[in-house]
């Protein structure tokens, strides 16, 4: 063991037992065979104001959580394989995209044990990232792991040389542009190129077009094992991103959620729940 680095986070006991029937089975830190994965398991997480707001405008980085929920996020990446976001997040924020917890690698502990993969959906290689950019940045001081690029487009030698360097890769999936436009469409094909690299679960971050997809009512629903969302004791406003998925039918609602729990974490409340998928 290292000394931990100065902005290692705590995440007691007491508040994670509350979220352990909501999370998948601890991994032994090594990737599986594919063959030995069914699908990997998928927690939606993300934090919102009182009005359903993700950020106060599309492509403004918007801090919700208070510091007990924020180490919570950062509790749950240790819990999870990868971590995936959309490429509109990747752009608007340059993410970090790893785990601060006090013990995993990088931070207390040798090697990147308990730091997630993070994964990029980037269909159509919008994320300029660079050698700068805080997730390859974090993966080269060994406080990471280098991302992989979900995408549709074959990138240039000079962007698969800066991600290879740190240890990324791209995942090129042969997905047309009809696919990627369809909402949900694509999303068991993007689990299985996942799954194909031995990854056993996936917690998703965001962004907004990401969660109304996973949301809303279609295939991609039924990918979705467990939801955790984080509600913050504020109000953004008209304008921002707005957790809205496309409507159900006129007597049921889009998603509602079963075996729910309601964690406090200082200021904040977390909202635990399995996705009642009988009602779709």
């Amino acid at each position: 063991m290292t000394a931990p680095a100065r902005d290692a986070l705590q995440f007691p006991d007491s508040d994670s037992h509350q979220l352990e029937d909501y999370l998948p089975l601890p991994s032994s830190g090594e990737y599986a065979r594919p063959e030995h994965i069914a699908k990997p398991f998928v927690t939606l997480t993300f934090a919102t104001s009182l009005d359903s707001q993700l950020a106060i405008a599309p492509g403004v980085q918007t801090a919700l959580s208070g510091p007990r929920s924020k180490a919570m996020t950062h509790f749950l990446r240790s819990r999870h394989d990868a971590i995936l976001i959309g490429a509109g997040t990747a752009t608007a924020d340059n993410p970090s995209l790893n785990c601060r917890i006090e013990g995993v690698g990088g931070y207390g502990s040798e090697g990147l044990v308990g730091q997630p993969r993070p994964v990029v959906v980037d269909p159509h290689g919008r994320w300029q990232f660079n050698e700068e950019s805080k997730v390859l940045r974090l993966a080269k001081e060994g406080k990471g792991k280098a991302p992989y690029i979900v995408t549709c487009t074959s990138p240039s030698a000079d962007r698969r040389a800066i991600l290879e360097n740190v240890g990324g890769k791209f995942l090129l999936l042969g997905l047309s542009a009809k696919d990627v436009s369809q909402a949900g469409s694509s999303w068991h094909i993007i689990l299985d190129a996942l799954r194909q690299q031995g990854i056993q679960s996936v917690m998703i971050e965001g962004g907004g077009f990401v969660i109304n997809d996973l949301l809303g009512p279609g295939p991609a629903y039924s990918l979705v094992d467990s939801v955790i969302v984080t509600i913050a004791p504020t109000w953004l406003g008209k304008g921002g991103v707005q957790v809205c998925p496309d409507g159900g039918s006129e007597r049921l609602p889009v998603t509602r959620l079963q075996n729910v729990r309601w964690v406090p974490l200082g200021e904040d409340v977390v909202l635990c729940g399995r996705p009642n998928k009988s009602i779709r």
